[in-house]
């Protein structure tokens, strides 16, 4: 069966060559986003609950925008000045980069990673005596403690925010040929809003394993799978499976 329209559940690209975009214009098919999930930020009441203090840390690890953006507000909730020597332990270019939203790049200690999480090892692992403060969400990657636990330093997980399940009633009764998916709590979102949703000839695409598995736990049938060798991101996935989706019979 043809492709011609896709749901990505997540927010639109701001970038205005996004390949999602290309798809839409070489594939001519429609391209839709809307996000299944969103985040929530959690109190300074909150954080202090789960008995973190800010003063006790001298290092940050940040694994996303959001942990960043999250991190710096409860700071500001608390009346906390984060100092000048703060360490500052960033996953990937694309967080460091974000980071410089709220300090300056020249005066801070900023460390980054190249990608996953465990490429922030030697990293961490060179400044074991510093005392660490992880702000993420309530859905933390199993990766991430694993990692840190086998190095062996002092670290604090937080909760900083929590990732909220979109109310998502206005999709009733639309229809489309493909839904992308991220995360399992973005298959979790599409059964709490639509409890009897059927898939019968809806292509579902999946972002990871523990996607995959949640799908697969859902009695979802596969039909486009990223990351692979030949398809390591999401709109090469499509881009494959349309091509040969919609070739002239």
């Amino acid at each position: 069966m043809k492709v011609k329209t896709i749901l990505v559940s997540q927010p639109e690209p701001k970038v205005e060559n996004s390949p999602y975009f290309e798809i839409q214009h070489k594939l001519k098919v429609k391209v839709d986003f809307r996000p299944f999930i969103h985040v929530e930020g959690v109190s300074a009441k909150e954080v202090r609950a789960q008995k973190i203090d800010l003063n006790n840390f001298t290092a940050i690890i940040l694994t996303s925008k959001n942990s960043i953006d999250h991190f710096f507000r409860v700071a500001e909730e608390m009346r906390y000045k984060v100092p000048e020597t703060m360490k500052y332990f960033c996953q990937s270019e694309a967080v460091a980069f974000y980071l410089q939203k709220y300090v300056v790049y020249r005066k801070r200690k900023i460390y980054v990673g190249q990608k996953e999480f465990a490429d922030l090892s030697p990293l961490i692992k060179k400044y074991k005596d510093e005392k660490f403060l992880l702000p993420a969400s309530d859905q933390l990657n199993e990766d991430v403690p694993q990692t840190l636990n086998a190095l062996k330093v002092n670290w604090t997980p937080g909760i900083f925010y929590r990732t909220v399940m979109s109310d998502l009633s206005d999709l009733k009764d639309v229809y489309y040929d493909v839904l992308a998916f991220f995360s399992p709590t973005g298959i979790k979102s599409l059964f709490k809003n639509f409890p009897e949703f059927k898939q019968n000839d809806t292509r579902i695409a999946v972002f990871g394993s523990t996607t995959q598995k949640e799908a697969l736990d859902h009695g979802l049938r596969i039909d486009i799978m990223a990351p692979t060798p030949d398809t390591p991101s999401m709109t090469m996935a499509l881009e494959k499976y349309i091509q040969e989706a919609n070739k002239a019979k």
